[in-house]
């Protein structure tokens, strides 16, 4: 499932959950599905964290450190 779709179906199940209410299956899977978009925009996020760098008045650059 790509990421368009994960998006459609997760808004699809919350539309659903606004109008009628969801059944336990479905709330598993609108469980499921926003755990894997939220671990994936941490990963893209996490990803652009290691290739910025910070750029120093002087003009050196230097890797951003983890905290």
């Amino acid at each position: 499932m790509n990421m368009d779709e994960l998006i459609a179906r997760i808004n699809v199940l919350a539309k659903k959950a606004k109008t009628e209410g969801l059944a336990p299956e479905e709330i598993a899977e609108r469980d499921r599905l926003r755990r894997i978009y939220i671990d994936s925009v941490k990963a893209n996020l996490v990803g652009q964290l290691e290739n910025t760098y910070i750029v120093g008045p002087d003009g050196t650059k230097r890797k951003l450190e983890h905290k």
